[in-house]
């Protein structure tokens, strides 16, 4: 009688172990949201003079991304131009205007029957990407065999001149800098592994950016550059 319990019980726990390893193999799926960087005076009340601001050119100055093998793009500058754009826009301090989609706007302003109605600014901003680098530092406890560990880190500064539209004189200037670092570490096979992280560029400009904003904000503040000099 156990014999025959036996034989029918490895049919069946074959059955289970078959059974529990595709659970297993099941995929998760996880997301979270994650807080966005803003500047210091973004939702503060502001009610002084807004003077009128618009977007010139933003370029990479620097040697990152202009190599021989570059394509001529310039995707540091164009997205260093967007967040700009975005952090100037939240001081709540500027009327900013939207010079990249000018086509777009005489269009809609066609359907709607009217001609659009396109406002001068008092301000132009030029931005240039100086400085941008990354590297990768690793160290190693008695031939990695205690632990090893790796850090991330990238670097970047921007500089921004403030252009009278009018006489095409620089009113004011500031410059904005930043690191992120990315570290991990592996003690006796156990901790962490990580690769290359593309997303620390984005991380260390906007970092950069974002500090160059606070401080044209504190400028105003403290009287060091008053916009309604150069407000029409």
């Amino acid at each position: 009688m156990s014999r025959s319990l036996s034989r029918l019980a490895l049919p069946l726990l074959a059955v289970t172990c078959l059974s529990g390893s595709l659970v297993s193999c099941r995929g998760t799926e996880s997301s979270r949201v994650i807080e966005t960087q803003t500047v210091a005076s973004y939702g503060t009340d502001y009610q002084g003079p807004r003077a009128a601001l618009s977007i010139g050119k933003f370029t990479n100055a620097s040697p990152y991304l202009r190599g021989i093998f570059s394509n001529g793009e310039d995707r540091l500058g164009g997205q260093a131009k967007t967040i700009l754009k975005t952090h100037l826009s939240q001081t709540g301090r500027f009327d900013l205007m939207d010079r990249e989609n000018l086509e777009a706007m005489n269009q809609e302003a066609g359907f709607n029957g009217d001609a659009a109605q396109i406002a001068g600014a008092d301000i132009l901003v030029s931005g240039q990407v100086t400085e941008f680098g990354r590297k990768t530092v690793g160290d190693e406890q008695l031939f990695g065999v205690l632990g090893r560990g790796k850090t991330q880190t990238a670097y970047s500064k921007v500089s921004l001149n403030l252009i009278d539209a009018k006489t095409s004189r620089v009113v004011h200037s500031i410059q904005g800098a930043g690191e992120f670092a990315l570290s991990d570490r592996e003690v006796l096979g156990f901790g962490s592994k990580a690769g290359y992280d593309s997303t620390l560029n984005g991380k260390v400009l906007n970092l950069a950016i974002t500090d160059a904003v606070n401080k044209l904000v504190s400028s105003m503040e403290t009287g060091e550059w008053d916009p309604s000099r150069s407000a029409r």
